[in-house]
């Protein structure tokens, strides 16, 4: 399926830059393609509650199969841009019928397997994808016969499965607007990784066709990418393990957009091109996981079902705009202006990032002033401060010097200062408990 979905991608943007269409276009079918994604969710959700997981996964394939091969009918962008709604839309149905089974079927001493292999094996489709493209130079109509064979040869292990259905969904609330005030570092970071990733899906075939490459080239560039993505997961998140998130992001955009900036400006090619793109690859692919967990790491766990509906709309959002922004700055500024409007991206990020954190450390550092100091009014009530005990008529002021110095009181002391003791006990108590419960500071003895 996947296989399926990155070779589509690919042959769609190499296809619309050979026939010379203008990158506005090609923008705008990506941006249809993650809308797509943003609708399917809803809709994913109904279709499941309502026919069960097998039947929706098997519609949803022959809806994107039939849309994939629609583009081989007719040229017209206008209907492009539906199909590529329809396919999102598709997609994203197939999406939460395999990762809502997996969820479910997998044991709970199993589960960080199950999905570490559904990670590994999703980027390994996509490399496979940009792979199979290489031995199709010319384009043509081939790579959607096989793009249709892959999204119709997924339903198969689907349909023969002797597994039982899982549990229907049922929809995630959203906050978008709380989780924004809380966890605003993770969700900037991933509507800023939607933008970037959703650009550099749709428009970098473009972008690699016009700096001179040649199919293979592209194909090894957009699979040097992927795989780097691949393999900085998991160093990724040991590191954010041994050194804080917040932090992680800052260095990472920064480096990012030093990167992207470079590769706007310089004319790179060959060898040293597919070494950026390898790199751009471990910075820009590992946002969205960085970002997410630090969203958990804020967030308590009866939120978190919430939190995962408002990350993936986010990004959504993000992949959805971003395409169309760099499409309209490459086609105004030229080619390179696809790594542009990723080093824009980034300097907007890291200065938000940057803002946010310092915010945080002065409410941390007031709170802790707060904290320390010698004296806090707690509330307008004064029975709430030791002080207070200096207003009673039957307390003696010495007792009180006594009490907040820690000295010990002596019978004679106890006797003068509170000729009301035997009358009135209870009061006593009380503020005796006061002052001892809130004792200042002893006081240094004068040499």
């Amino acid at each position: 399926m996947v296989l399926g979905a990155g070779l589509l991608t690919t042959y769609l943007g190499l296809s619309l830059a050979a026939d010379g269409i203008a990158q506005l276009w090609i923008g705008g079918m990506m941006s249809a393609y993650y809308l797509g994604l943003v609708l399917g969710s809803k809709l994913g959700h109904k279709l499941i509650g309502r026919v069960g997981h097998i039947r929706t996964f098997v519609a949803s394939a022959g809806m994107v199969t039939a849309s994939a091969l629609g583009h081989a009918l007719t040229s017209d962008l206008q209907i492009w841009l539906v199909l590529r709604l329809l396919v999102g839309t598709g997609m994203m149905c197939q999406y939460m019928v395999l990762e809502s089974w997996l969820n479910e079927q997998a044991e709970t001493n199993q589960r960080g397997t199950v999905f570490a292999s559904y990670m590994i094996v999703s980027y390994f489709g996509m490399v496979a994808g940009q792979t199979v493209l290489s031995f199709f130079p010319e384009l043509g109509l081939k790579p959607l016969l096989l793009v249709g064979m892959c999204y119709a040869l997924c339903i198969v292990p689907i349909a023969l499965t002797r597994r039982i259905h899982p549990a229907p969904l049922h929809l995630a609330p959203l906050k978008i607007l709380p989780f924004w005030r809380q966890v605003p570092q993770s969700l900037t970071t991933i509507l800023m990784a939607g933008g970037i990733s959703g650009s550099f899906y749709g428009l970098a075939p473009a972008f690699a066709a016009g700096s001179g490459l040649s199919t293979k080239e592209i194909a090894l560039f957009m699979s040097a990418t992927i795989m780097a993505g691949l393999l900085a997961q998991w160093p990724m998140g040991k590191l954010s393990d041994r050194i804080p998130r917040s932090r992680l992001l800052r260095v990472n955009s920064a480096l990012l957009g030093l990167l992207v900036l470079t590769m706007a400006i310089l004319p790179i090619k060959g060898p040293l091109l597919i070494g950026m793109t390898f790199c751009f690859g471990i910075l820009a692919f590992t946002l969205y996981p960085l970002a997410t967990a630090l969203a958990n790491q804020h967030i308590e766990a009866q939120d978190r079902v919430a939190l995962s509906a408002t990350i993936l709309l986010t990004f959504g959002i993000g992949a959805t705009i971003g395409p169309l922004i760099a499409s309209g700055m490459m086609q105004l500024l030229g080619n390179s202006m696809l790594y542009g409007y990723m080093a824009v991206a980034c300097l907007i990020l890291f200065i938000r990032l940057q803002r946010v954190n310092y915010n945080q450390k002065m409410a941390k550092r007031m709170l802790a002033q707060q904290q320390s100091s010698d004296y806090q009014m707690a509330s307008g009530d004064l029975v709430s401060s030791p002080l207070a005990a200096a207003l009673d008529p039957r307390v003696d002021e010495a007792l009180v010097q006594q009490q907040m110095r820690n000295e010990p009181l002596t019978d004679a002391t106890a006797d003068i200062a509170c000729p009301a003791a035997h009358e009135a006990e209870a009061d006593t108590a009380v503020f005796e408990a006061s002052v001892t419960t809130a004792e200042l500071p002893q006081q240094p003895k004068a040499d």
